[in-house]
């Protein structure tokens, strides 16, 4: 009788999750990282989620946004990883919605709007504050049209299938 190996699991969690905090550190040396380090961190979800079980991918983010949080120059980067970083282990429910491109937007426009809510009113993120202030309410809205756009191409590249897929030369 084969015996599983638990370690296995274990041994590619640490090591992913060991990158991802190191994509999230370095996403604050680059200032438009902001946005692109979290999607980076969530297609690693993806991949480790493909070979193991739900709750693995569960305790493997939760290990990733608090220690982002923690040791992530770039708090708002860390931020969104924690607010929006789970959505590839809600992707796969999701999809299965009638109406799903509809409860996708609603999800993304609420956890992104509660976050930057939470940010600048309750741990008091000046700087955001100050840059939106100076935005101005279009540029807000469309910053926010550029960010759906931006989560439906990694809502995207998340239902992709590289391993299944045939490529032609």
């Amino acid at each position: 009788m084969a015996r599983r190996n638990v370690a296995n699991p274990i041994a590619l969690g640490g090591i992913f999750a060991a990158l991802a905090v190191i994509i999230m550190a370095m996403g604050g040396m680059i200032p438009a990282t902001t946005f692109i380090c979290p999607a980076v961190c969530m297609l690693l979800l993806k991949a480790l989620g493909k070979y193991f079980p739900p709750r693995v991918g569960w305790a493997w983010y939760g290990a990733v946004a608090i220690l982002s949080l923690l040791l992530s120059p770039d708090k708002e980067a860390a931020a969104v990883f924690a607010a929006i970083g789970h959505y590839p282990l809600l992707k796969p429910a999701m999809d299965k919605l009638p109406l799903k491109w509809l409860w996708k937007t609603l999800f993304f426009n609420a956890v992104i709007l509660a976050l930057y809510w939470v940010l600048m009113h309750v741990f008091g993120m000046a700087e955001l504050l100050a840059e939106f202030e100076e935005m101005g309410m279009v540029m807000i809205l469309v910053t926010l049209l550029m960010g759906n756009a931006t989560f439906f191409l990694l809502d995207m590249l998340l239902g992709t299938d590289l391993k299944r897929r045939r490529w032609r030369r």
